[in-house]
């Protein structure tokens, strides 16, 4: 018996793989992340919409294999030398090692149910995607080359942050410029699908997120300008119950209309075809 006790203690306890199983923020149940990642990011129970990256949104939109980057190439700086907690040259180096994105904003060209658009989309996990002067310029080429192309505009936007305060005024001038490219693209009779996720606040709700031609939203996302305690504690007044969810917006008019994600594609196509584009 002491022989065995003593090979029992020798044995190497198996734990639970980290990362198998997750709490679903929505119905706090503990979920299987593969059956989630199978669900594309979905909770079975509640239905529960969980954050998902750019690359992946880029996969579960797009039709396979057909998503080609533009402006790739283009890079952020540290034009202000701007220092908070850490220098921003070093929260880039740090955000891009960590996200694998180069910026927070993806964007190119694809086919959805062999439709040809061009697309585009923000990840909230780069600095809280918020609009730096490379996002206003990938975000203001993407628009300019569907001008040109007379490509349909879809831009899901994930960001729950405004302009990047580590780059000053240049931040603030993409908001201008991003609705100035989305002005024109009206006038030449283009379409503009913008998909709000959540979060999606500050200067891009602000802005290019709010000017689509059609507004989809995915369900219980945050959705505004300021958040709801900063809001509350300007106006010193009890906010209505949802509010800045897109059931709340959509509502009051706000959003055109609320779409799962599995349906999110079909759901876009079917629009595409029925403007006629």
């Amino acid at each position: 018996m002491d022989q065995q006790a003593a090979q029992s203690k020798k044995r190497l306890k198996r734990g639970v793989p980290e990362g198998l199983w997750q709490k679903c923020p929505g119905c706090r149940a503990t979920v299987y992340t593969k059956e989630v990642n199978q669900n594309l990011g979905v909770c079975s129970k509640c239905g529960y919409h969980f954050y998902v990256t750019a690359a992946e949104r880029t996969r579960q939109v797009l039709d396979e294999g057909t998503f080609e980057e533009w402006d790739g190439d283009l890079r952020p700086t540290d034009p202000l030398k701007f220092v908070d907690q850490k220098a921003y040259g070093d929260r880039l180096v740090a955000e891009q090692k960590r996200t694998g994105l180069w910026e927070a904003a993806l964007t190119g060209s694809g086919m959805i149910r062999a439709r040809r658009v061009a697309f585009g989309v923000t990840d909230s996990a780069f600095i809280m995607g918020s609009m730096g002067s490379v996002v206003g310029e990938r975000l203001t080429r993407l628009i300019e080359r569907a001008t040109e192309q007379q490509l349909p505009l879809i831009i899901i936007s994930g960001s729950g942050g405004g302009a990047r305060m580590h780059e000053g005024i240049l931040s603030l001038m993409q908001m201008a410029k991003v609705s100035a490219a989305l002005a024109r693209y009206d006038q030449a009779g283009g379409l503009f699908i913008s998909v709000l996720t959540n979060p999606t606040m500050g200067g891009v709700a602000a802005s290019f997120a709010s000017l689509g031609d059609v507004i989809f939203a995915e369900p219980k996302a945050l959705i505004g300008f300021a958040g709801p305690r900063t809001i509350k504690a300007t106006i010193r007044l009890e906010l209505p119950k949802g509010f800045q969810t897109s059931e709340f917006l959509l509502e009051h008019g706000y959003v055109d209309r609320i779409v799962p994600r599995d349906k999110l594609k079909s759901e876009i196509a079917r629009t595409i075809d029925y403007c006629g584009q």
